[in-house]
């Protein structure tokens, strides 16, 4: 990332914070020089390209994790991704949508861009084989998303978002970042009222996730626990769409989930 690209992240998000979307504790959080080269990472396309008055965030943090594999759901959560985008697709407001899809140890999928360009997950771009630096991502995943949403709205556009955490254990290897900074992001994102922040939790079958979720501030109405076999996973990746949908569609963003 080059030096502009650095002050570009770094002035959005002290933007944020001098307007009152940012506490003082996400913006500490968020400013360490490579947690800014990642949002950049995931900004995408340029206020020029979106035409749109409105716009709508989706953002994706699937885990890649290596138990993904080993308990057989790489399948579902691929599928899961792929079912979202294609409902939003299917959505009236599609071209209102711009997608953004980082993995859980940071690989970048594909930057916001228009629904129709969002790139689907495939045998070819998703391995899971990693760790689990779930609060360390987290904190990018939604720094990302702040990041955005402010430049959508200094641009006069109008913008939702509803991002969706995926894990199948709790944290393990986040270095820079504690639950309590997660909390402190999602907790200003929900100050504003326009932002759903979602969790899954996959059973690994000794993980409590609605105690990792609360510690990371997601609100037990946003919170998904399926089991561990693929017709669940799928099932919970349905039920989030559904969300997702119904916010695209400027639907009361309060709600959660209805199973």
């Amino acid at each position: 990332m080059n030096n502009d690209d650095d002050k570009k992240v770094k002035k959005l998000l002290e933007d944020a914070h001098q307007q009152g979307a940012l506490s003082a504790k996400s913006l500490h959080a968020l400013d360490v020089v490579d947690v800014g080269a990642q949002i950049q990472a995931g900004l995408g396309v340029t206020i020029d390209d979106i035409a749109a008055s409105e716009v709508v965030l989706l953002t994706m943090m699937p885990d890649d994790s290596a138990s993904i594999a080993s308990a057989s759901n790489t399948d579902a959560v691929r599928d899961g991704h792929n079912f979202v985008i294609d409902a939003l697709r299917r959505s009236k407001q599609s071209g209102e949508v711009l997608a953004h899809t980082r993995y859980l140890n940071g690989h970048v999928l594909c930057p916001y861009t228009a629904l129709e360009h969002a790139v689907v997950m495939t045998a070819a771009n998703y391995n899971p084989i990693h760790g689990t630096p779930l609060f360390d991502q987290a904190c990018v995943v939604l720094g990302t998303v702040i990041a955005k949403a402010q430049e959508l709205a200094q641009a006069g556009i109008a913008v939702r978002t509803v991002t969706l955490i995926i894990t199948d254990g709790g944290d393990y290897g986040s270095v820079r970042c504690k639950a309590g900074d997660v909390k402190a992001l999602v907790a200003d994102m929900l100050a504003q009222e326009n932002h759903i922040v979602a969790a899954m939790g996959i059973s690994d079958g000794t993980t409590d996730f609605k105690a990792v979720f609360q510690a990371m501030g997601i609100p037990d109405r946003w919170i998904l626990t399926p089991g561990n076999s693929a017709s669940e996973i799928r099932r919970a990746f349905q039920v989030f769409s559904q969300s997702a949908v119904r916010a695209s569609q400027g639907a009361q963003q309060l709600g959660g989930f209805s199973n």
